[in-house]
């Protein structure tokens, strides 16, 4: 049987591999597979470059700007922070102040380095010629911010600290003063009184720039609190009959060290001039009558008193660092100890380790009265005829 013809398909041809078709756009001319065209070749070089711009931009912030001068010439600057401020607001006060030039940078500065939650709280003591570094270590009270090391002589009074504080850049001096007669602060660190002044040692430190003042006078606590210690385990008898004796404590003993830092110039002199103090408190030969009680008519406590509380003694209205008459006659001054029995209300300034022991093994005498003689030396005497004799002799200036 003869076979049928078989009908032409209708599938339609299968497509050319994709590889064989040309691409889309390439018109068919030339294109080569897997090469960019012209556009994006543009399109990826511009990427490069824009990132490579940006990669520079930022070298040159974190190393160039840094360590960009200042605005200002020294000027110290006072900045209060309150925390909690952005970037951008901090920036937009350091410059109202003088203390940047570029307050958009500085800020994206700050949020580069991650320190905006760092700015430390409180007053700073800024100078307006700091670099961008230099002042967020400052505002952050870094350790790296740079050291200041500061001399308290002995004698100091926490005034005369307050105002060296302030020109060695430490911290303010008000705020100094601020915190020494913190009641929170004087409970802390157990010292009784309305200041801690006498508890202040004198030495020599090593504070960061721009320190908190409260951490400044916990420091000077705590070398008081050190010297102290050994001072008493040396002197223990001394300590033990002044507490029977007089019923003292480490105040009263730092109080008259602080009279005796102010009175002595030479150190062999320190030990007879706390005798003096000491034989006029209890002496019985020294009487407290009416007419003559035991006054231990110490110049500096009538001065310091000034110093304190001028407002509260009329005498103390042309006190210029002088003792007048009229302010050793001035019973409105507490600290008047020509008008006033016994010790001052407290020190009336910061003894060192010398005068301190002195209260604490003083010389055995029958002294009662010393003058000065010229040179940093004093005349004692045992009565007043002798010591009146010794006023009115002549003596180098």
């Amino acid at each position: 049987m003869p076979r049928k013809k078989r009908r032409p398909s209708k599938r339609p041809p299968a497509p050319k591999p994709a590889s064989e078709s040309p691409r889309a756009g390439s018109e068919g001319k030339g294109s080569q597979p897997g090469k960019p065209s012209g556009w994006r070749r543009v399109g990826v070089w511009l990427v490069w470059v824009l990132g490579a711009a940006c990669a520079a931009g930022l070298a040159a912030l974190a190393l160039l700007y840094p360590g960009s001068a200042g605005p200002g010439g020294g000027r110290d600057v006072a900045l209060d922070v309150v925390g909690d401020e952005s970037p951008e607001a901090l920036a937009a006060r350091l410059e109202a102040a003088g203390l940047v030039k570029r307050p958009g940078l500085f800020a994206f500065y700050v949020r580069l380095t991650g320190a905006a939650g760092n700015v430390a709280r409180g007053t700073h003591i800024l100078p307006d010629n700091l670099t961008p570094r230099e002042l967020l270590e400052r505002l952050e009270r870094s350790p790296y911010a740079g050291r200041v090391r500061v001399t308290f002589p002995e004698g100091f009074t926490r005034f005369d600290i307050a105002r060296r504080l302030q020109e060695r850049h430490v911290c303010w001096g008000r705020d100094f003063l601020t915190a020494v007669a913190s009641p929170d602060l004087l409970h802390e660190l157990h010292a009784d009184g309305d200041s801690l002044e006498g508890f202040l040692f004198p030495a020599t430190y090593d504070f960061a720039a721009d320190s908190d003042p409260t951490d400044v006078a916990r420091k000077l606590k705590a070398e008081f609190d050190r010297r102290w210690a050994a001072l008493e385990a040396r002197n223990s008898p001394g300590m033990l009959d002044l507490s029977r004796t007089l019923g003292w404590g480490v105040r009263q003993v730092v109080t008259l060290a602080s009279m005796v830092e102010k009175e002595a110039v030479v150190d062999d002199e320190r030990p007879i001039i706390a005798s003096v103090f000491l034989n006029r408190l209890r002496d019985p030969s020294f009487a407290a009558t009416p007419d003559q009680p035991k006054l231990l008519q110490c110049d500096p406590t009538a001065g310091y008193g000034c110093l304190v509380a001028p407002e509260g003694a009329p005498s103390c209205a042309s006190y210029t660092g002088k003792i007048t008459h009229d302010i050793v006659a001035d019973p409105a001054n507490p600290y008047n100890t020509y008008r006033h029995e016994g010790l001052p209300p407290g020190p009336i300034a910061n003894p060192g380790a010398k005068s301190i022991e002195a209260v604490l093994a003083p010389a055995s005498t029958h002294y009662f009265y010393f003058v000065a003689r010229g040179e940093g030396r004093h005349t004692f005497s045992e009565t007043y005829a002798s010591h009146a004799a010794a006023v009115h002799a002549p003596h180098p200036p």
